[in-house]
């Protein structure tokens, strides 16, 4: 075959990929179309699940999303509003069952002023809004029709906070091999959260990072969907992590991609918070089974005044082939420059450890 035929053979190839890729997006469309109808025939109760948002001076970003409160998800959404971490394990496909409303409209209370505000295609409510409050955390009341009021918080970050904290969730956190497609499956859609096993020592070395910054804001960042938001709450407040903010993705194909990319979501994320929090220094956490590596390095590089320590949990032998099929000693995060803010470690005692060497805790 000819150099033009080739060309031509891989144009028709990427066009039929992206006639398929499109049409899967229309199918869904018409599908989570059909079960809305349908919700709406049946009068189901629009819920709002809310999220811990933050701001800082002059303004506010909420966070949360819009369902219909189907009799499966029943006493999971009551748990929910009661704001129950206690409830009974929740299996992890229920997640995806729910019927997200689209382009809710939603009105938003925080400390008496209110602000209406949209959702998007996939009920997720994501908005920054212009109100001046004090530091600290602010109530937030969340209103959609035909629904009961949601109450959430949002943390208002001190102009003089100098340090924040980015944490990965999957193998970070919380021990999922998401990066293994059937064990990832696994874990999201059959084992129920009380399954999921937390990250030996991460939970007491978070713990200690937020007695030592109190007024710094806690962000987790993951690859995951919004649909599983209550349950890694659920489960990081079981486990004794501090509480904070999920800035999460949205689930299900675009227009132009099957599945969404997890590394964009999280370089914008980082882009996005250094152009919001353009003083603080943050301190990122995560794990070398995916690309945490690889994004953090290029933060620093990108934004140097933004980066105060980069951690990174060591996956074990088992891990590593479990979560990415990688063999013993291909380690990543050996394969990144690294300076004096690079920290390693099998597990959250070691990297307390260093971060007592360095003086940051």
């Amino acid at each position: 075959m000819s150099t033009s035929g080739a060309h031509e053979f891989m144009n028709i190839a990427r066009e039929a990929a992206g006639e398929a890729v499109n049409m899967g997006f229309r199918i869904g469309n018409r599908i989570h179309a059909h079960r809305e109808r349908r919700a709406e025939r049946n009068q189901l109760e629009p819920v709002i699940v809310p999220s811990v948002g933050y701001g800082s001076d002059g303004w506010v970003r909420v966070l949360g999303r819009v369902l219909y409160k189907t009799d499966l998800f029943e006493e999971f959404f009551d748990s929910v509003e009661k704001g129950d971490p206690a409830v009974e394990p929740v299996r992890g496909w229920r997640s995806f069952t729910s019927v997200a409303i689209s382009y809710a409209k939603i009105t938003v209370e925080i400390e008496g002023v209110t602000h209406d505000v949209q959702a998007d295609r996939g009920g997720v409510v994501d908005v920054r809004l212009e109100q001046q409050l004090e530091p600290g955390m602010h109530n937030v009341t969340m209103r959609t029709d035909g629904g009961h009021p949601a109450q959430t918080s949002v943390y208002i970050v001190p102009k003089d906070q100098q340090i924040g904290i980015i944490c990965d969730v999957d193998d970070t956190v919380m021990n999922t091999a998401l990066p293994r497609p059937l064990l990832a499956a696994w874990n999201s859609f059959v084992l129920n959260e009380h399954a999921r096993s937390a990250t030996p020592g991460m939970a007491v070395m978070m713990d200690r990072l937020h007695c030592t910054y109190p007024s710094a804001p806690f962000m987790y960042l993951s690859t995951g969907a919004w649909n599983v938001a209550p349950t890694l709450r659920r489960f990081l407040h079981r486990n004794g992590y501090p509480k904070g903010t999920f800035l999460l993705t949205d689930w299900g194909p675009t227009p132009d991609r099957w599945f969404r990319s997890g590394q964009q979501h999280k370089v914008s994320t980082l882009k996005r918070l250094a152009a919001e929090f353009p003083h603080i220094t943050w301190i990122l956490i995560g794990d070398d089974g995916q690309h945490d590596p690889e994004i953090y390095n290029g933060f620093a590089v990108r934004y140097p005044h933004n980066v105060k320590a980069i951690l990174i949990r060591n996956l074990t032998f088992g891990e590593s082939v479990l979560s990415s099929g990688r063999v013993w000693g291909d380690n990543r995060a050996q394969e990144i420059t690294k300076g004096a803010l690079w920290l390693e470690g099998n597990d959250g005692t070691a990297l307390y450890e260093q971060l007592k060497e360095r003086g940051l805790v």
